[in-house]
């Protein structure tokens, strides 16, 4: 008698779809490194310019210079600000691709020890059959032997 599990259709797509639940969640979670990467660069680069235009002041700078960097400054705040939200954004679906995944892994894990326990009361009930099978043998060839 060959095991076959009752739910075996069942644990393939739960299985499949913890896969795309896994595949959404790196690409979510590419999204976010990229996102956060973009948004340290941007800090990085304004530290810098607050320190290039800090040594400029120390020596002298015209007006006009003074207001270039300021406009200068005031995108780059529009440009930080804009890259703050998408990197909450891209958080945000991050997490609840963690949490679908997480979702999905429990309910495969659910199916899997429902098979293992379905397969151990596969194998009792086989040995049960095996036990009664050698029982009946044992029965003919004690009458068989008694007939003589």
């Amino acid at each position: 008698m060959i095991y076959q599990y009752k739910f075996e259709k069942i644990l393939s797509i739960k299985e499949r779809e913890k896969t795309d639940a896994l595949a959404k969640y790196n690409a979510a979670l590419k999204k976010f490194e990229e996102v956060a990467e973009k948004l340290y660069k941007l800090l990085k680069k304004k530290e810098e310019l607050l320190e290039f235009q800090q040594e400029k002041l120390r020596n002298g700078l015209s007006v006009q210079d003074i207001r270039h960097h300021q406009l200068f400054m005031d995108n780059l705040e529009k440009l930080l600000s804009l890259c703050q939200q998408e990197v909450i954004e891209a958080r945000y679906k991050m997490n609840t691709q963690r949490d679908i995944l997480m979702e999905r892994n429990i309910e495969v894990k659910k199916y899997e020890i429902m098979k293992e326990n379905d397969f151990l009361e596969f194998l009792d009930v086989m040995k049960e059959a095996e036990n009664k099978e050698m029982d009946e043998i044992s029965i003919q060839q004690y009458l068989s032997k008694g007939v003589r």
